[in-house]
């Protein structure tokens, strides 16, 4: 049959007419079509583009993200002093308490991780804001109220009246409450946030990667706002204020939240990635006995020695294969790749362990130093500053500069250093960081004026190079740990990736707590005052930083 002058061209899944010119792109249709990765829109139907998630929903949650961490970050660098000035405790007491207060804000994101595989995210992220923080900021801000007594105690060289056991209690519960909350609400908001872009569109997956680094940077600008509002108390000594300011920025970041529940995607939970690991687990210890069969003798339960035909079954962690006869082979091979994880992920809380250490540290040294510009206090807790500014600008200096210059250099795809050879440079930078504040405290004990006073006239600025470098091996460390959990955790397990990383944290702050504890009770044997007593200078905090590089 002879074929039409206007016969239709087909072009993928559009018609076109040879020699008619194209007509333009129906943007109605466009926003009107569905999402391909699945996500849904708050009645339970598939996900719309033009009327769910993307930059409008993302936004508002950037904003959330930004007042929530402004909330907590004052939390997190005031309490060494709040507890040391307010509540009379020594150093080695303020640091146990922050490093053991440090690990329920890591440990609950796995709680809420687990909870939101069976619940969804959104509704955990309302849950965590509401039920625990709004309401452990309320009582955080009433506890300190009554904690500050006299008025304007809670400075250096003022301290605050001894306190009932009810109002230390209500304190204590308090800022647990906030740890709880507040990392139930991280780990679940940034993966919910990330819910908002289509993974299987191509503009919005790149939209996905830019919003992650703003994400960070949100979190960012929350913790630099933070530091100023403490600028404000440290030169005031007003506590009271900054605790009210921050119960607004939890409220204020709720009503952003709750603003656009008719717009933002959601996924269907899934199940927990920690059943399917137990499942594992518990079935090779039953079949232990059983035969598993070998290559080419058969299969196994809903799965053949292949995967998809794409992952071949491995050989190494056989005694995980006693699973496969009633498992899934997929699923085994999934727990395998997370077992292989566990060496890297155990060298990454070693990292924590000093990253979650120095800051304090960090702060007590300061604060036995000379903070005086012009007329002008240098608060301790401020000078994270530095960190913060180094953290964030390495990463986009790493990220929009090096790498793109590298690669149009060599012409070749291959990043400049693996995610591996990146954390292992991050824990170099971490020895030289606790290198230079070893130096920095020789320096401060020499310029000590040896009376009962705990200060120096060591000036504090000379910790500047200290936070500069802790900043930069957070950078490289931390986004490399993230990438490497993301390429290396298998499909059906990926929530489990923020799960990792929070636990590493989490646990991090345990072996700070137990190290410092064992530290002190050696080197205060035979009277001595160990080498973190209540006054820095009658000890050797250049001894401890050493045993850090350790």
């Amino acid at each position: 049959m002879q074929q039409s002058g206007n016969e239709m061209v087909g072009m993928g899944d559009d018609l076109v007419a040879p020699g008619i010119e194209t007509c333009p792109v129906d943007t109605a249709a466009v926003s009107t079509a569905h999402t391909k990765d699945g996500s849904l829109d708050r009645f339970g139907k598939p996900a719309v583009k033009g009327r769910t998630g993307g930059w409008k929903s993302g936004l508002v949650l950037l904003v959330s993200q930004g007042l929530v961490s402004i909330a907590f970050y004052v939390l997190e660098a005031s309490i060494v002093l709040f507890t040391k000035y307010v509540m009379r405790q020594t150093n080695a007491e303020a640091e146990s308490t922050f490093s053991l207060w440090m690990g329920p804000v890591y440990l609950s994101s796995l709680v809420g991780g687990f909870l939101s595989d069976y619940l969804g995210r959104y509704l955990i992220s309302i849950y965590a804001q509401v039920f625990l923080t709004v309401e452990s900021f309320v009582l955080l801000s009433a506890s300190a109220h009554a904690l500050l007594k006299p008025h304007g105690c809670g400075v250096i060289g003022k301290l605050c009246d001894p306190h009932a056991p009810l109002e230390v209690s209500m304190f204590y519960i308090s800022i647990y409450l906030i740890a709880l909350g507040n990392g139930a609400c991280e780990s679940v908001l940034a993966t919910f946030a990330a819910d908002q872009f289509d993974e299987e569109d191509l503009a919005e997956k790149q939209s996905k990667t830019s919003f992650g680094w703003y994400f960070v940077i949100a979190s960012n600008i929350g913790h630099l706002i933070s530091v100023a509002l403490l600028v404000y108390t440290e030169s005031t000594g007003n506590w009271l204020p900054i605790f009210w300011i921050s119960t607004g920025c939890v409220i204020t970041a709720l009503v952003f939240l709750l603003s656009l529940t008719r717009r933002y995607r959601r996924f269907k939970p899934s199940g927990s990635p920690i059943s399917r690991i137990a499942q594992v687990i518990v079935a090779s210890w039953r079949n232990r006995n059983l035969q598993v069969p070998s290559r080419g003798e058969g299969v196994l339960y809903r799965g053949e020695w292949e995967i998809d035909g794409t992952r071949r079954k491995t050989d190494d962690l056989k005694f995980l294969d006693q699973a496969a006869i009633n498992i899934p082979i997929t699923q085994v091979e999934e727990v395998k790749c997370i077992l292989r994880l566990f060496p890297v992920w155990l060298c990454t809380i070693w990292s924590s362990v000093v990253f979650l250490q120095m800051p304090y540290l960090f702060t007590e040294q300061g604060a036995a130093m000379d903070g005086t510009i012009l007329h002008f206090q240098v608060p301790p807790p401020g000078m994270i500053a530095f960190d913060i500014i180094s953290t964030s600008t390495l990463i986009v200096f790493y990220d929009k500069l090096i790498v793109p210059l590298h690669l149009k250099l060599t012409k070749t795809q291959s990043k400049t250093l693996a995610e591996l050879q990146r954390i292992g440079t991050g824990f170099v930078i971490a020895v030289v960081t606790v290198l230079s504040a070893g130096l920095v405290e020789q320096q401060r004990l020499k310029y000590s004026d040896g009376s009962t006073k705990e200060m120096s006239s060591l000036h504090i600025l000379w910790q500047i190079p200290q936070y500069i470098l802790m900043g930069a091996s957070k950078a490289m460390v931390c986004a490399a740990e993230k990438e490497f959990f993301a390429a290396q955790t298998p499909d059906g397990l990926k929530s489990l990736e923020m799960i990792l990383s929070f636990c590493c944290s989490s646990l991090g702050g345990y072996m700070c707590h137990t190290i410092l504890w064992v530290v002190n009770k050696i080197s205060t044997s035979n009277g001595k005052p160990g080498w973190v007593p209540p006054n820095l200078n009658d000890g050797h905090g250049d001894r401890f930083f050493s045993c850090w590089q350790l």
